[in-house]
């Protein structure tokens, strides 16, 4: 599947822009050329590439480049952390709703309320009550679009339940559990994997927004979304300091978006019908 997912455009673009994430986060574990949170009143507003920085300096004399490192440390941790709370609630409640027989119509239900509550709203609720972190925006984030998760699997859960070879496995006398196990999860499981995929660009795309409007990471831990928040009000003073968050959180959710396209078409045994056609016919 990783091959085949190389060989998209679109796929190995994503897993460049990927590597870069991961990349980046690996080496602000180790190496930093500044201290992220080091104020230096004399390199206020230093433009890029000048006075040993990088990409510039801001208002307070913090390195730029030293920040977006360790903010990618931030976002990779919060988007894999808000994507297994998704992929845990998400298939957990897409199984109950499929084969629950008194309890699935409730769980359906459910997911349906929760589908309805926005997300970023569940987060400034939680903030409210627990305050703003890190772990209170990974939760939020993953409940969110775990639900979606659980919509998508419910659907995918349900047709495979009715397939012939389900069917047979119960009349020989197999279990519920076994059944799941066995014959709807691995069934399932590229839809699924195309689906946490996506979640991961919402999951980085959530944390920018949360701690942009300060419900997520605390100061004075750098985050991609803070920085944006902090150098808005000189925007029309020195915009070139906001182009390089802005293009960080770009490219990261520019990354998992293709990768889930091209997982997609990889994993859809119709569009490789399709292909295989089109090329018999050519």
């Amino acid at each position: 599947m990783f091959r085949a997912l190389l060989r998209e455009p679109s796929g190995l673009i994503g897993v460049i822009l990927i590597g870069l994430l991961v990349g980046c986060a690996l080496v602000s574990l180790v190496w930093t050329p500044y201290d992220p949170t080091l104020v230096d009143p004399a390199a206020a507003w230093t433009p890029p590439f000048t006075g040993g920085h990088l990409l510039g300096a801001d208002g307070s004399g913090r390195d730029l480049f030293s920040q977006l490192l360790a903010g990618a440390r931030i976002t990779t941790v919060a988007a894999v952390a808000a994507t297994v709370v998704a992929g845990v609630v998400g298939v957990g409640l897409a199984v109950l709703a499929a084969v629950g027989r008194r309890s699935g119509e409730v769980v359906a239900r459910l997911i349906d309320v929760l589908v309805a509550l926005p997300t970023l709203l569940l987060a400034m609720v939680l903030s409210a009550v627990y305050g703003g972190s890190v772990v209170t925006a990974v939760v939020a984030i993953g409940i969110g679009t775990g639900v979606n998760v659980a919509r998508v699997g419910r659907a995918e859960m349900t047709s495979a339940l009715s397939t012939d070879y389900v069917l047979a496995a119960r009349t020989s006398g197999a279990s519920t559990a076994r059944i799941v196990r066995r014959h709807v999860l691995p069934n399932v499981a590229p839809v699924l994997l195309v689906q946490l995929s996506l979640t991961l660009a919402l999951a980085v795309l959530a944390e920018a927004a949360l701690s942009y409007l300060g419900f997520g990471t605390a100061p004075p831990t750098p985050s991609w979304g803070r920085m944006l928040q902090d150098l808005q009000v000189f925007v029309t003073v020195h915009p070139w300091a906001v182009v390089w968050p802005g293009a960080a959180i770009t490219a990261a959710v520019l990354g998992f978006s293709l990768v889930g396209d091209a997982l997609r078409d990889v994993t859809d045994p119709r569009l490789q019908r399709q292909v295989t056609v089109g090329e018999v016919l050519a």
